[in-house]
């Protein structure tokens, strides 16, 4: 059977896109389909930062600690509606035993592992796809209302300092010069000045999406129902038509695991719903982005605004957006930065993929050497794409991957 094209990626959001021209960089024909078209996810409201700092799972004691407070407030940081709370049990219960110090380690090796490569991978690739220009290297400041709140968070800085990363705690004083107009209610904070961030990010993946087709890629619009595994390939199932390619790469955000159970994969695959509110441009001079890690939320600069959003509501993919979420991080936001003008903003509800160990699944089907796997990052699509791409290239191709992704295998549950 002759192929269409060399490589099906599906899915055009950050993570999908960033693949195929990794790919295509190789020399391989390759198709992208996503049933929105690209930058239609989580890619187009996510805020913004390449976080590579933030090695230490989600998934640990430290938040076990904060969970059922946070999960008695339905507005908190992290929320489960209480009609969908019968239908996670299974994944929280993963997710409980992810957070043993021993598991935590593990995530954090691999993590870190993860976020070095993609660092590497990071300027060269933008190079590659011509959107270096839309890089921002401001940092990232974490901010703390009580040195005691600060200290609790010394162990997972000193984890960081044994990955060499670099940061520095700071008094009140110190924040101003980083980022005037805080509410003095924040005492002390960290800086990270190794964070990096994009401009905007659905204008980046829509660059991706630009730089890929006028590289000769075929970027189509279709809802993808399955795969079914060939001796020298794969087919790709879709609403009437079926298409033919020698690899496919799977990286179809928060609906990949129901594309992935076609060939034989049951991939515990949850969704974040993250909220936004974009203000326009002149809401605040924000000077860094400043992490409110108490509450669960970021305010980050971007070309087209200023956005206020994060949190985890684990609700699945069928619930109407609750938007009181927005409203109360932007509530917030107006408290904490004092002169920030809240009218005009936009808001957003996207879907996140996250798997109970925090970590993504990277490697190949168990029924199928030709099809890969790419999701499940979470709030790190963005941070980690370029790894992401380097690794599925590797697979694709038949090289070594750069570097061991045993710890990111799919079959790991």
């Amino acid at each position: 059977m002759q192929n269409e094209t060399d490589v099906i990626v599906i899915g055009a959001g950050v993570v999908g896109l960033s693949a195929a021209l990794a790919i295509q960089a190789r020399g391989l024909r390759v198709t992208v389909i996503d049933r929105e078209g690209p930058a239609a996810g989580a890619s187009a409201g996510n805020a913004g930062a390449f976080a590579f700092t933030d090695i230490l799972p989600l998934a640990s004691p430290g938040i076990l600690k904060k969970a059922p407070k946070w999960l008695l407030d339905p507005l908190g940081p992290l929320s489960v509606p209480p009609s969908y709370a019968l239908k996670i049990a299974p994944w929280m219960f993963r997710f409980w035993r992810a957070c043993s110090p021993a598991r935590v380690k593990q995530s954090t090796v691999a993590q870190t592992a993860l976020m070095d490569l993609s660092k590497a991978e990071l300027e060269p690739f933008l190079t590659l796809s011509g959107t270096l220009s839309m890089l921002e290297k401001k940092g990232n400041l974490q901010v703390y209302e009580s040195k005691a709140e600060l200290d609790a968070s010394l162990p997972g800085w000193r984890a960081r300092e044994e990955h060499g990363i670099e940061f520095r705690h700071m008094d009140a004083g110190e924040m101003a010069g980083i980022q005037p107009g805080l509410s003095p209610r924040f005492t002390h904070g960290t800086f990270t000045p190794g964070w990096f961030s994009i401009s905007d990010p659905k204008l980046y993946t829509l660059a991706l999406a630009d730089r890929f087709r006028a590289n000769g890629g075929v970027l189509e619009r279709d809802e993808v129902t399955g795969i079914r595994p060939l001796t020298e390939g794969a087919e790709v199932l879709s609403h009437g038509k079926i298409r033919h390619a020698g690899h496919v790469v799977l990286a179809a955000g928060a609906h990949s695991h129901l594309i992935a159970r076609s060939v034989g994969d049951h991939i515990p695959l949850e969704t974040e719903r993250g909220y936004n509110t974009t203000l326009p441009r002149g809401a605040f001079d924000l000077r860094t982005q400043v992490t409110f890690g108490g509450h669960g939320f970021v305010v980050s600069r971007l070309s087209t605004g200023i956005r206020v959003g994060g949190a985890v509501e684990l609700g699945g993919l069928h619930r109407p957006p609750n938007f009181r979420r927005s409203e109360a991080m932007l509530k917030k936001a107006e408290a904490f930065l004092p002169g920030l003008k809240p009218e005009g903003g936009v808001q957003w509800m996207g879907f996140r993929p996250s798997l109970p160990d925090s970590l993504p699944a990277i490697g190949r089907s168990k029924n199928s050497a030709r099809v890969v796997h790419a999701f499940g990052h979470g709030h790190l699509g963005l941070t980690q794409s370029a790894g992401t791409a380097r690794l599925v290239a590797d697979l694709v191709t038949g090289n070594a991957p750069a570097i061991d992704i045993s710890a990111f295998s799919p079959q790991r549950f």
